[in-house]
């Protein structure tokens, strides 16, 4: 297990502990963390679960795809240099202690 801090644009914050070996997405779904739409269910389809990785944590993340980039640009929010899709964030044990900021809006 892991654990994860959600922090919204309020600097209110959801910490959950989670398993390994899923998205990110997949973890704040599952723990109903307020912010994180994932409307296309991780397919790699929409920008609804977009995140910003403190940026400590972006050094320990393999970079993102040409495709994830592209999505990236239908984000509601602006993109930030450390803006990522959580449904392409893979939890592993080096992850533990991530941090990660919500946008103000999915939509």
């Amino acid at each position: 297990m892991i654990r994860i801090r959600f922090i919204a644009t309020d600097q209110s914050h959801q910490d959950i502990e989670t398993a390994t070996d899923q998205s990110l997405m997949k973890a704040a779904v599952d723990a109903n963390v307020k912010g994180i739409e994932a409307d296309c269910g991780g397919t790699l389809t929409c920008a609804t679960c977009h995140v910003m990785v403190d940026a400590p944590w972006t050094e320990k993340l393999p970079p993102a795809s040409p495709d994830e980039l592209d999505m990236l640009d239908f984000a509601a929010s602006p993109v930030q240099p450390t803006s990522r899709l959580s449904c392409q964030i893979r939890l592993t044990p080096e992850l533990d202690g991530l941090v990660v900021h919500l946008p103000a809006s999915q939509h």
